[in-house]
């Protein structure tokens, strides 16, 4: 175990999968993971090219050329950076090509921030890229791992995001268990596509569909999303076994048993949430880890028996409420039960989100449960004196 920068610990699982193909372009709080990635090449610690472009449009377009020619692709982004890929992200998905993304979340412009909220991500969700939420770091080292495991998959081959908090999770330092090169290569096998561009077996990718045949191809690619499910929880398993180190498969529950108040969250909010959780009475925490594809069964199954669900988030759909909080209502709503929910929206633009916060959600969520809800979602830790 080694105490270790959340960037370093990242760009370290990234060499051990030994990718083909890196391009990136810098951007705050991302910029550190392309920076060891570069001097491990550098230095000789990873054969691999790594190709510097000019936006962050082009670095994905690179991944997709990359990963169309059989090569294992990587790529890191955040905030404004990830939106100017928008294009691409839905081309890569599109092509089946497995590439995978470290999405250090951060807030979207404007006003600017470098901060950390999860409005980027959220906004890709129906890109068709798999979505994994890490709680912490030693959990994003661990997933950055198991990701081209899962992306690989021959019932699969999507994109993977894996998605950590910019700053609170990539610029602090934690004791991390580094993996090593012999037991990373017994786990994950090389990259061997089933198809894929060769100058003497001409493929097209990407190519024109017309009305009789594009909704087929969306269908194939939700159905691959689908797959992803048992995928995710599959590699999740062999992880376990390989490394020792579990952390669950779709969902992870938390003091579920017998609680009567589930804060539904994702990201690394939950270490201050179960700190608080741990002096409540009946409270737990359902940690949502796949938010694409979507748990829905394992969501129902850890929440029929709650009185209240309260979902957490720092993200916003404006006009409206946190993306969250909608599709956790979407899941529940044909369950037979009489489910209480209440949605917060959190630390939008980096503001910190205290134990006090967190326990006056509970509380919250307890008079709702005793009086009933007079307000479906607010914010939490709004400065009034701006307003």
């Amino acid at each position: 175990m080694q105490v270790v920068e959340g960037s370093y610990a990242i760009a370290h699982a990234v060499k051990r999968c030994r990718p083909h193909v890196i391009s990136a372009y810098p951007i705050t709080p991302q910029t550190h993971i392309v920076e060891d990635l570069a001097k491990f090449v550098a230095d000789g610690e990873l054969e691999c090219e790594f190709v510097t472009v000019d936006s962050e449009h082009s670095a994905m377009s690179v991944a997709l050329g990359s990963s169309a020619v059989g090569a294992r692709a990587y790529s890191a982004s955040t905030s404004q950076g990830l939106a100017l890929m928008w294009e691409v992200l839905y081309n890569v998905s599109g092509m089946r090509l497995p590439v995978v993304m470290t999405a250090v979340n951060r807030a979207m412009s404007a006003p600017l921030s470098i901060w950390n909220d999860q409005q980027d991500t959220i906004g890709a969700r129906d890109a068709g890229w798999i979505q994994i939420y890490v709680e912490d770091i030693q959990e994003a080292h661990d997933v950055t791992l198991q990701s081209y495991k899962i992306a690989e998959g021959k019932d699969v081959m999507l994109p993977l995001m894996v998605c950590m908090d910019g700053f609170i999770l990539t610029h602090t330092y934690e004791p991390v268990v580094l993996a090593e090169q012999e037991e990373t290569d017994d786990f994950l096998p090389p990259f061997e596509p089933e198809y894929y561009m060769q100058v003497d077996k001409p493929l097209s990718f990407g190519c024109f569909a017309e009305p009789d045949k594009y909704m087929e191809f969306r269908y194939m690619q939700h159905e691959a999303m689908d797959n992803a499910r048992s995928k995710i929880v599959e590699v999740s398993s062999e992880f376990t076994k390989a490394f020792g180190r579990d952390h669950g498969g779709l969902v992870e529950g938390y003091n579920l048993d017998d609680a009567e108040i589930i804060i539904v969250t994702f990201g690394s909010v939950i270490g201050t949430m179960r700190e608080v959780v741990e002096r409540e009475k009946n409270v737990g925490i359902l940690k949502i880890r796949s938010y694409r594809p979507f748990p829905l069964k394992e969501i129902r199954a850890a929440l029929k028996d709650a009185k209240v669900v309260a979902v957490v988030e720092k993200d916003l759909s404006v006009g409206f409420e946190g993306a969250l909080f909608t599709e956790i209502k979407a899941a529940v709503c044909n369950m037979n039960c009489d489910l209480k929910l209440l949605g917060f929206v959190v630390g939008l633009g980096g503001r910190d989100i205290t134990t006090s916060d967190i326990s006056d959600i509970i509380k919250r969520a307890r008079k709702a449960m005793d009086e009933g809800i007079k307000e479906e979602w607010q914010f939490v830790g709004l400065r009034g004196e701006i307003l």
